[in-house]
């Protein structure tokens, strides 16, 4: 099956957060704490996914209040943070929806990500993913993470799925 047939089957939307939803970079300030910067677009992308049923969940191995703030402003129920060990939070978030892994997206970049890229039904990556990581991924975006590869992803599946015309045309008529 290739990409875009998995692609069509996808209900669940797993994003690791630092190198996905975030350029990876980490800003300190001069008490210590950090600051990250986010896509605005990656943001709609979400919105969109969420408003056809698509359920976005994220998992990171870090655990930032900045992060749990963008997530909550983008209505995300399933944040998981401080997570190195991944594969059963996915299958956990697959019991609580009533979902198979092969109608999970997992969007990821670097090794913490390997785990869940090899039991999900899409593995996504990335284009500035790890190379190990690259090689795992049944589809790989063009954008760099924290550029608007969350989005490019999102487009996919929803192009798939036959949503992103009509998700389009609703909105050009706005």
């Amino acid at each position: 099956m290739n990409a875009r047939e998995r692609a069509a089957r996808i209900r669940l939307l797993v994003l690791d957060v630092d190198g996905v939803l975030t350029d990876g970079g980490l800003y300190y300030g001069p008490d210590g704490s950090t600051m990250k910067r986010f896509n605005v677009q990656d943001g709609l992308g979400i919105k969109l996914a969420q408003s056809v049923g698509v359920v976005v969940a994220v998992i990171s191995g870090l655990d930032s209040p900045a992060v749990a703030a963008r997530v909550k402003d983008l209505g995300i129920a399933d944040y998981h943070a401080g997570f190195h060990a991944k594969i059963g939070l996915v299958e956990g978030l697959c019991e609580k929806y009533g979902l198979g892994l092969d109608e999970v997206a997992f969007l990821g970049d670097d090794w913490v990500d390997a785990g869940p890229l090899g039991v999900v039904g899409l593995p996504m990556a990335v284009a500035n993913a790890q190379p190990e990581v690259l090689q795992r991924a049944a589809w790989v975006s063009t954008r760099a993470g924290g550029h608007g590869a969350v989005r490019e992803a999102i487009r996919f599946i929803l192009d798939a799925r036959g949503l992103l015309d009509g998700l389009w045309e609703e909105w050009a008529t706005r």
